[in-house]
């Protein structure tokens, strides 16, 4: 599978705040890419180098096969993107705001064919709309068909869900899961939305402080069949020496100053239960989780997970 977007050991310095920090990735053709991290993590700095608006520090970065840096035009002419909120002219219609894209990008785009992107981003009935009257939801499919409009083989979305509601997240989540499965769309999306992340994306990077912490598939990261096991007890410090020496100490994974975390498949948690009980713990509580989110959490919080 060919591979689109390479960058290696890119760092970015304002001053003195290093926003993105050696950080290496890459993205194969194709792909539905999660970009991960909480606000302030680097992720649209490292968007920002991707699309040549801020210049790297440090480091590389290879789109189609292709430097950055040396074939800037080339590679830009297949791309489209949007940072944060769509910007529209929202005076004119969808149609007219298609078309001033079109030839902003320096393609020649028929009528029909900006009509059947209308279509595609649900907007047909509404083409001849002034975009004032559209609400956010909408205007960020707009958004999406106008970086679409010279049909980049690589579209970088970031935040594309931000500020939405739960229909407008799912009407955008829809159109990147049709733009990925039916036109064989490579997309990178950066987002803090982790479960819409892990309803989209086939492979994610996860940054914290600009750093990498994890990259790979969703599939081999996060395992919904394995569930972390947050135990309480009235003495930890005494539950963790009787679980080190019982069986369950093959799911031991972590003491942190509040619980224990244990990591299992969830058909044992009735097994631990019982076995918590035979050693006489004293349960305070025992809370299963098993999201993106809290294997998110557990990373960027400096805990991660082994």
């Amino acid at each position: 599978m060919q591979t689109i977007i390479q960058v290696k050991n890119l760092s970015k310095n304002f001053r003195d705040i290093k926003a993105v920090d050696d950080l290496s990735f890459s993205v194969s053709e194709g792909q539905v890419y999660g970009f991960l991290g909480q606000n302030g993590a680097g992720k649209s700095t490292t968007i920002r180098m991707l699309l040549t608006l801020v210049r790297p520090s440090s480091g590389s970065i290879e789109i189609f096969g292709m430097n950055l840096l040396k074939s800037r035009n080339e590679i830009l002419r297949r791309v489209g993107a949007i940072i944060e909120r769509p910007d529209l002219y929202k005076y004119l219609t969808a149609l007219e705001n298609l078309r001033i894209f079109a030839a902003m990008s320096g393609v020649r785009v028929p009528e029909k064919k900006l009509m059947d992107q209308l279509n595609m981003v649900g907007l047909a009935e509404r083409a001849h709309s002034k975009v004032k009257t559209y609400s956010q939801g909408m205007k960020q499919r707009l958004g999406i068909a106008t970086a679409l409009v010279h049909d980049p083989a690589l579209i970088i979305l970031d935040e594309p869900t931000n500020g939405l509601d739960p229909q407008g997240i799912a009407d955008v989540r829809n159109l990147i899961l049709q733009l990925s499965r039916e036109k064989n769309k490579t997309m990178l999306i950066s987002s803090h939305l982790l479960s819409e992340m892990e309803l989209i994306a086939d492979s994610m990077l996860i940054i914290d402080k600009g750093k990498k912490l994890v990259e790979g598939k969703v599939s081999e990261l996060f395992h919904p069949s394995e569930t972390v096991v947050e135990l309480k007890t009235t003495d930890d410090e005494a539950a963790y020496e009787k679980i080190k020496q019982s069986g369950l100490q093959k799911y031991l994974k972590d003491k942190r100053n509040d619980c224990l975390l244990l990591r299992l498949h969830r058909n044992q948690v009735p097994e631990i239960i019982k076995t918590l009980v035979q050693l006489d713990v004293e349960v305070i509580s025992l809370h299963a989780r098993h999201s993106l989110e809290d294997y998110f959490l557990s990373l960027t919080s400096g805990k991660a997970l082994v």
